[in-house]
């Protein structure tokens, strides 16, 4: 199918002028650039289709980056303006590129094409398993107002559009099998006014609620997972469990017992932290006792903290998934395969366990815990762009080739967070994983007593919650 001929006679006639009219426009394109930026890293490749005179691609990260265009007259600016990146002029309804891209960006280019489903269906031939598509588009609320600016001479006059709801877009990229699975808005006033473009683009149109009549509307999407039989998955993937342990002697014996073993093979790492009691001595009687049966690794923590132990623990994992199982044993060991599955089988990157759903034993999770429990849910959901019910569940499972590029990029939030629990779910959300949670019922404690201070506890947790809204909302 060929493109609309009088939409590429519309930019051939204004290819003279158009890279001065990016330069006049470029605080509202510089903003889409940023916040398609902070989810790239340097060594991705990178695709834009539909990419104009360059300077979106020119802008983000990247080890190797390609841009096509329809529009020949501009794509030779794009070449003048960056000649060390590579164009090729294409049609983005017949994609005929031989590559597959880490990451492929289509920005403001789904209201001028006639069938964005043929487009999308496109993408397949140039995504591999992982790929991560971001669509950007004007929000539709703001169609009146888009027009108005156009009428005043504000904005250049475009070709008649497609106006798209971020369902519309989330639809159409479901139709040709791909999984929208966040989205996101912003922007109130796309020019620069000092401090008062700031205060509405950074701040306010961030806000809960508000943000929802941003006028950029973004929306992620990654390709629906292959298929797998279970026989193959088994064969595919194996499991590391880490049990975190400080004070809980008798609870280490049952972590090995109660854990269903699961994949290719189940490997244990048993992380001792400061414990007054007789931890560290029972978890070396218990690796002696089933290193027959079962794969086992055993350490003491260098630092303080349940995160420093994971951290420890998963620098010697070996196993393609990573687990944590707090050595409490309030979530059930044996509720793990489900993360296995949900993991395995596709529905997200990074499955977290959630308490909150199912009702608790009597004395599982103090009341204040509960509270801050659900008042810090709503916050991070916010934060976060996906319902995240429950942000210290201690059960956590991931990929470890995802955890290795999350440890890489953990200098942007930095080494900050003593329960672990945060530093996986930002690095997550830095990552552009897909998050899902996963209840499970949360049952009282066996032996021992919790590790966690309700009020110091409560307030490390919103100075962190402060740090995570300035590093991923307000930046």
């Amino acid at each position: 199918m060929k493109a609309n001929p009088e939409r590429l006679k519309y930019f051939e006639d204004r290819a003279n002028n158009w890279v001065k009219y990016r330069k006049r426009r470029s605080y509202y394109w510089d903003s889409i650039t940023r916040y398609c930026n902070y989810f790239i890293h340097e060594d991705s490749s990178v695709l834009e289709v539909g990419c104009g005179s360059g300077e979106l691609l020119a802008a983000v990260k990247g080890k190797e980056k390609l841009g096509i265009d329809f529009c020949k007259p501009i794509l030779d600016k794009a070449e003048e303006q960056f000649p060390d990146i590579e164009f090729e002029l294409m049609e983005a309804e017949n994609i005929t590129l031989d590559k597959k891209f880490d990451i492929i960006i289509l920005s403001n280019l789904v209201g001028v094409i006639d069938d964005i489903e043929l487009v999308f269906n496109q993408l397949k031939k140039v995504c591999h398993d992982q790929t991560r598509i971001i669509v950007t588009y004007y929000s539709r609320m703001w169609e009146p107002i888009i027009r108005l600016a156009e009428f005043l001479h504000l904005k250049k006059r475009t070709p008649e559009q497609n106006w798209l709801s971020n369902g519309d877009i989330a639809n159409l990229l479901y139709l040709s099998d791909f999984d929208a699975y966040k989205n996101n808005r912003s922007m109130f006033l796309p020019y620069r006014i000092p401090i008062l473009s700031t205060l509405l683009n950074r701040f306010i149109s961030r806000l809960p609620l508000l943000q929802h009549l941003g006028l950029n509307q973004f929306v992620f999407a990654r390709p629906f997972p292959k298929r797998l039989t279970q026989e193959e998955i088994d064969q595919k993937y194996s499991v590391t469990v880490v049990v975190p342990a400080r004070n809980e002697s008798g609870n280490i014996e049952d972590a090995i017992l109660r854990t269903p073993l699961m994949g290719k093979y189940t490997e244990f790492i048993f992380v001792e932290g400061n414990s007054t009691d007789d931890t560290w001595e029972t978890i070396q009687k218990v690796a002696e006792k089933y290193k027959d049966t079962h794969r086992i690794k055993i350490m003491q923590q260098d630092g303080k903290g349940k995160g420093d132990a994971v951290r420890k623990a998963y620098a010697a994992a070996e196993g393609d998934i990573l687990m944590i199982l707090d050595a409490d044993l309030t979530m059930p060991p044996e509720d793990l395969p489900k993360f296995y599955e949900a993991l395995t089988k596709g529905k997200g990157e990074f499955i977290n366990g959630v308490r909150l759903v199912y009702p608790m034993e009597k004395n599982a999770m103090r009341t204040l815990n509960s509270m801050g429990n659900h008042f810090f849910s709503r916050f991070f959901s916010w934060i976060l762009e996906r319902p995240i019910k429950d942000t210290l569940c201690g059960t956590k499972v991931m990929f470890r080739k995802d955890y290795i590029k999350l440890a890489k990029n953990r200098k942007y939030f930095g080494d900050f967070d003593p329960y672990g629990d945060f530093d996986l779910l930002f690095g997550a959300y830095k990552l552009n994983l897909k998050i899902v949670d996963l209840p499970i019922k949360y049952r009282e404690r066996t032996y021992g007593d919790t590790n966690i201070s309700r009020f110091s506890g409560g307030w490390l947790l919103l100075r962190m919650s402060a740090f995570a809204a300035a590093k991923i909302k307000f930046w």
